[in-house]
């Protein structure tokens, strides 16, 4: 796989996965795609961003996103962000304003979320890679069973951490979460179609402040 660069709390967590029949095939199959001259986004060095951002023992907060964007210079491995200067997608956009309403915080010009991963927001999507202009266009390729372990050694080797999880997928996804252990946050998807069905207003950003005060842990700046 492309420019593994993992932390050793990850790495120690994820290095039989590497070693697996689907990661192979997984790998063979991006291989292809590149050689048959198809653009594919983030750029490889961005696979494994929102774990290289994060390492696994500071882990405060997960949010489960789907597939990375698939527009030119959208993607770069967290989910729901964008790199600096680039227009902000419109389910980004409705985060900021649910933010803006729970927090009172102004809604932010950038949408680089890497200032939440720096401290300890792990922006996951279940789908690492996608081919430009195609949504979806990797999915069932074995990234789905790659990201369920990452959870999974979330849930098992964290303590108090919050997944947000927003929509159906993300929840489905989720559920493996021990919610004894764990804070889990669900609603609608943020995005245009579905926002005002329960997003708007579900304060994801002061519940999680709250859970991981309560417990003795630092705050996110949001």
């Amino acid at each position: 796989m492309v420019n593994i660069k993992l932390s050793d709390s990850w790495q120690n967590q994820l290095k039989s996965e590497f070693q697996s029949d689907y990661m192979k095939n997984l790998n063979k199959f991006l291989q292809k795609e590149y050689e048959s001259g198809k653009v594919i986004y983030p750029d490889a060095k961005k696979y494994f961003n929102a774990l290289d951002l994060v390492d696994l023992k500071n882990v405060k907060v997960v949010i489960l996103g789907q597939d990375p964007y698939h527009g030119p210079g959208q993607a770069h491995g967290l989910s729901f962000s964008v790199p600096e200067g680039v227009r902000l997608p419109p389910s980004l956009q409705n985060i900021f304003k649910e933010l803006k309403a729970d927090l009172g915080k102004e809604i932010p010009k950038s949408g680089n979320l890497e200032r939440w991963a720096k401290q300890g927001v792990l922006l996951l999507n279940a789908v690492l890679t996608v081919e430009e202009s195609k949504a979806a266009a990797h999915q069932k390729k074995g990234w789905e069973q790659f990201t369920d372990k990452i959870i999974e050694v979330v849930n098992n080797e964290c303590e108090h951490v919050v997944f947000i999880l927003w929509g159906a997928y993300a929840q489905k996804k989720g559920s493996i979460v021990d919610r004894s252990k764990h804070l889990v946050l669900e609603s609608v998807h943020p995005s245009p179609l579905s926002s005002h069905r329960g997003f708007f207003g579900s304060k994801p950003f002061s519940q999680a402040n709250k859970w991981l005060k309560a417990k003795g842990i630092d705050p996110i700046d949001w």
